[in-house]
């Protein structure tokens, strides 16, 4: 039973690139992308495809298939830090402020977050509570700068499925406008050199 190592490695390779492909694919397809979900799966799967098929044609040889196991793991670690980095859509903060006095809101709107605040009554007392919606790239981000402004603050999260109005909407309104404006005078600066 001979062993080639540039095979280990292409079946490795192989099995890496399927496993952080469909990590990337779950996510975009539970992010709602309705036209690269479906084209990323179609790389994915042709890359599962040639994959299998190079373990499945030599199953006697016990070091394919330790390289595909291995190349699975490792594509699973892949797949996760290729998540975090495009970090895609929104995530919804609870803060729960237990100085109903605090400046907080305003320090984070100042920060550029949108804040909606209210009041509630804990088991210690009564408490300010701060809903923020912010982009998962600053995340992280927002929490060191809670922990600043107010360390003993309790903070919770999750993803929002839908957003409509508020403080986003106008600013992904303006975005689109300012867009379409830089769009129309690059077609005006090229129409003008011809």
């Amino acid at each position: 039973m001979e062993t080639n190592i540039g095979f280990l490695a292409l079946i490795f390779v192989i099995n890496l690139a399927y496993v952080a492909l469909n990590t990337i694919r779950f996510m975009l397809t539970m992010k709602g992308y309705r036209l690269v979900a479906p084209l990323v799966s179609m790389v994915e799967i042709t890359i599962y495809v040639v994959g299998l098929g190079l373990v499945l044609d030599r199953l006697d040889n016990f070091w394919n298939i330790a390289a595909y196991a291995i190349g699975y793991g490792v594509g699973i670690a892949v797949g996760i830090r290729i998540e975090e980095y495009l970090a895609l859509g929104y995530i919804m903060v609870t803060a729960i402020v237990p100085d109903i006095k605090s400046d907080i809101p305003e320090k984070l709107r100042h920060l550029g977050y949108g804040v909606t605040t209210s009041f509630a009554f804990g088991r210690e007392g009564d408490r300010l509570v701060l809903e923020i919606l912010t982009t998962r790239k600053s995340e992280r981000k927002l929490y060191k700068q809670i922990n600043e402004i107010e360390p003993k603050t309790f903070v919770i999260s999750y993803e929002p499925k839908y957003i409509n109005g508020g403080f986003w909407t106008k600013k992904v309104k303006k975005r689109k406008i300012a867009l379409k404006k830089w769009s129309e005078a690059q077609n005006t600066a090229e129409s003008e050199k011809e």
